[in-house]
């Protein structure tokens, strides 16, 4: 399995994870719960009125948390670039259907994005840390 599709079964299987912004030095995190694979990337979204979306234009570097059904817990950092494609956009409503009670392709304010320069990692309490990439 590629490390793209399992981060993204591991997010989809957890149902909400935590995002992890910079803002202005401190750690902003907030749970998210929309994730796709698309064109090989890991999408997500957010929209261009809220603080998660201000502080990645001021700093593109997030953290990504989520726990697993056991003692184990999924850490990933990467870059956000953000996808203004209709198709993209597309792709996350139909991948997650309860979007479309605020969103649509064509609003101002919905918008995509996927992770680049990803390192994802599983760590245990009990055991090594297993590197997904």
């Amino acid at each position: 399995m590629k490390s793209n599709t399992r981060i993204v079964n591991i997010l989809k299987h957890a149902k909400n994870f935590f995002f992890s912004t910079d803002d202005n030095g401190q750690p902003n995190v907030r749970p998210f719960n929309a994730v796709m694979e698309f064109e090989d990337k890991i999408y997500l979204y957010t929209n261009n009125h809220n603080s998660a979306y201000q502080q990645i234009q001021s700093n593109p570097r997030v953290g990504i948390c989520a726990m697993l059904n056991d003692d184990r817990w999924l850490k990933i950092s990467g870059s956000v670039v953000f996808d203004d494609r209709i198709e993209a956009k597309t792709a996350m409503l139909d991948a997650n259907p309860m979007l479309r009670k605020n969103y649509s392709e064509n609003d101002k304010i919905f918008e995509v994005f996927y992770l680049t320069n990803v390192s994802a990692k599983i760590h245990s309490n009990y055991s090594n840390i297993e590197v997904i990439c």
